[in-house]
């Protein structure tokens, strides 16, 4: 049974999973009925972080137009336009025995596209998640049901695996930031 997790909660992963290293991270959430007449396209994305929490360089950014990290441990699956459907709506596979040395931190975040334009926030946003599972097995693992009621932000990090003393662990985040995808950006030390 996977553990589920509160905002701030933080859980091993590799520990309590001898011999983990291939795990797939699925974020899921639903739109709000919205009259502003345009969809809703969010886009999760993912920062590969040093010891400073930022990315070392852009490839170190992995989102739509980029979906492979250059070592082959970080793949997004592609861009899911709408969001409709149960289940996960994107999908990032992780293999951890290829994550570079330099890199500590692997976040998770999930953006609005063209949120300003739209006139669009997580406010409109319901039922978000994240989970992570084995993919060998495609047992869940851990689950993270974002519960925080986001009014006017445009971007979360909604969580992170981390290294510590030589093993993984992960952190439910459940951070907003106004400002999209440029603020993350930002955050992380990158330009975009």
């Amino acid at each position: 049974m996977a553990i589920s997790l509160k905002k701030g909660q933080k859980v091993d992963l590799t520990k309590s999973n001898p011999g983990l290293s291939k795990i797939l991270i699925g974020l899921g959430w639903d739109t709000n009925k919205y009259d502003g007449g345009s969809d809703f396209d969010l886009d999760s994305s993912v920062f590969l972080l040093g010891a400073d929490s930022k990315v070392t360089d852009g490839g170190d950014f992995i989102f739509f137009n980029n979906l492979k990290h250059a070592s082959g441990s970080v793949e997004h699956l592609g861009d899911n336009l709408t969001g409709a459907g149960d289940g996960d709506d994107e999908e990032i596979k992780i293999d951890l025995s290829k994550v570079p040395a330099n890199i500590e931190k692997i976040a998770f975040t999930v953006t609005i596209y063209e949120a300003d334009e739209r006139k669009q926030n997580f406010g409109q946003v319901e039922n978000a998640f994240i989970r992570v599972f084995d993919e060998q097995n495609n047992k869940e693992l851990i689950r993270y049901d974002l519960d925080e009621d986001f009014s006017i932000e445009t971007a979360v990090i909604v969580g992170e695996l981390y290294r510590n003393k030589g093993e993984w662990k992960f952190n439910a985040i459940g951070s907003g930031f106004e400002g999209g995808l440029a603020a993350l950006g930002n955050h992380f030390g990158i330009s975009i």
